[in-house]
């Protein structure tokens, strides 16, 4: 059955809640009910029961489990690298015994090169450089939407710009489906790596973020959240609950001055080799068909064992108090966790409702000539911006956007360049999307605020990739 215009209801309504009300998870909710009152026939009843298995749906799922279990257990990594001094003892050595970082554009840069070389997974980018930098950060008095902001606007970027992940995978498969069509000749590697010049929108907001970071040229809400830090050293507003705040109730067990850095960056190395390692098993040898989640799950575990064993030796804590910190870590993560699980969900009924394919079918034969991809970049990223999904709106638009270029005579590069761009789009924005709601989460800020300061600016690439379009559309 056909929805139309209705599709549209269940994301415009939690996207609209949350930004007014700050309520996220009751905003995801209403998205959910709203979405299965429209698939029930406007029944509320019956509506109440779906959206309750719709939630119990994306728990059965072997693969969210594993994302929510390693989001879970990240948070008592997090408390444990602290109460062990190791995160204290990295900053101390990186600003007084090294010195190598003397102000906040190079903690900034810091962030930025994080989330460039960890390109293996999108949510372990994120989590990884907002781990890893926050306290540098935070001692160099930069805002906690800044740093969400680094955090995000390099992660979906950069996985889908290096094919050798699940996304470059997952992009050839979807390209390779069209050469098996017959719409277009050719390797699935060669066009994509040949289509990356033209990912005019991830290129651009990496460049952006550097731009941003060494000039200091910040505008609108995010140059209120800077100013606020430097004049008051608040580092979020008032009245803004942080989704993840290890900074309260947990002291450090290293007397002061014996803080070891290695406390931090052993159980880094762990867990970023660990990840490779796992890439490569579950991938039969091969990184790019590597299970990425389940990679991360393991090598999470082992490195919290790892430190069990690291921190014990050194007698910082016992067993017994190691399982305390682990316990104490996960329950902080249990908000998170949660409104992962709403995102799913409401993703998972918008896809039923066919949001997306509504959305595309808009297209129709109104696309002509040179404007093609330019059109095809906006209609994806308002797609993505709608669904909070990159994957899910490269998954539609691939298969519709390639054929119409072969019928338009458009540039298959371009276009390819184009759906890309505007996957990220809203991989990278939206307040339904669960790198949003993790970049949030990981350097200790609320998810409105970091959407609020991060919006405008990449509304300012968004627009810049669209002129790009137009001009290489008439151009190739």
């Amino acid at each position: 059955m056909e929805y139309g215009f209705l599709t549209l209801v269940p994301p415009i309504l939690a996207i609209a809640f949350a930004i007014a009300f700050r309520k996220v998870a009751l905003a995801l909710l209403i998205g959910i009910f709203s979405g299965q009152l429209i698939l029930c026939g406007w029944n509320p009843f019956t509506s109440v029961s779906e959206s309750v298995n719709s939630i119990l749906n994306v728990c059965a799922d072997t693969g969210n489990m594993k994302t929510f279990l390693f989001t879970a257990l990240m948070g008592a990594f997090v408390i444990l690298v602290r109460v062990s001094g190791g995160v204290k003892g990295f900053v101390n050595y990186l600003t007084e015994q090294s010195q190598k970082v003397k102000n906040k554009r190079v903690a900034m840069l810091i962030a930025y090169v994080i989330g460039i070389i960890i390109f293996i997974d999108g949510l372990l980018s994120i989590m990884f450089t907002g781990v890893v930098t926050r306290p540098l950060i935070d001692k160099f008095k930069v805002s906690r939407e800044k740093l969400a902001y680094i955090c995000d606007a390099t992660s979906a970027p950069v996985n889908a710009m290096i094919p050798l992940n699940s996304w470059g995978a997952m992009l050839m498969g979807l390209i390779g489906a069209e050469i098996a069509s017959g719409y277009i000749t050719g390797d699935p590697m060669n066009l994509l790596v040949s289509s990356l010049p033209f990912q005019f929108y991830s290129i651009l907001s990496l460049i952006f973020v550097l731009f941003y970071i060494l000039s200091g040229k910040d505008w609108g809400p995010m140059k209120k959240a800077e100013e606020r830090v430097r004049t008051t050293g608040k580092l979020y507003d008032d009245g803004v609950t942080p989704l993840l705040n290890d900074t309260e109730g947990f002291d450090e067990l290293v007397p002061e001055g014996k803080e070891n850095k290695w406390n931090m960056m052993l159980p880094l190395i762990v867990l970023i080799g660990g990840t490779f390692i796992g890439l490569l098993v579950t991938g039969g040898g091969n990184l790019t068909k590597g299970d990425g989640t389940t990679s991360i799950l393991y090598s999470v575990t082992i490195t919290l064992l790892f430190m069990c064993a690291y921190y014990a030796k050194q007698k910082i804590m016992t067993t017994k108090q190691f399982g305390e910190y682990v316990l104490k870590g996960v329950s902080n993560m249990l908000t998170l966790v949660i409104l992962l699980v709403l995102a799913f969900a409401i993703g998972s009924v918008i896809k039923t409702l066919g949001t997306g394919t509504f959305l595309a079918s808009l297209i129709g034969e109104r696309v002509s000539g040179a404007f093609g991809p330019a059109i095809i970049f906006l209609l994806g990223a308002i797609m993505a911006f709608s669904t909070g999904t990159s994957w899910g709106t490269f998954s539609i638009m691939m298969p519709i956007a390639i054929p119409m270029a072969v019928a338009m005579d458009a540039n298959i590069l371009l276009t390819i360049g184009a759906v890309v761009s505007g996957g990220i789009f809203g991989d990278h924005c939206s307040p339904i999307s669960d790198t949003t709601i993790l970049s949030s989460m990981s350097v200790g800020t609320d998810l409105f605020s970091h959407v609020k300061t991060q919006l405008p600016y990449a509304l300012v690439v968004a627009a810049i990739s669209t002129g790009l379009y137009v001009i290489f559309g008439f151009i190739m």
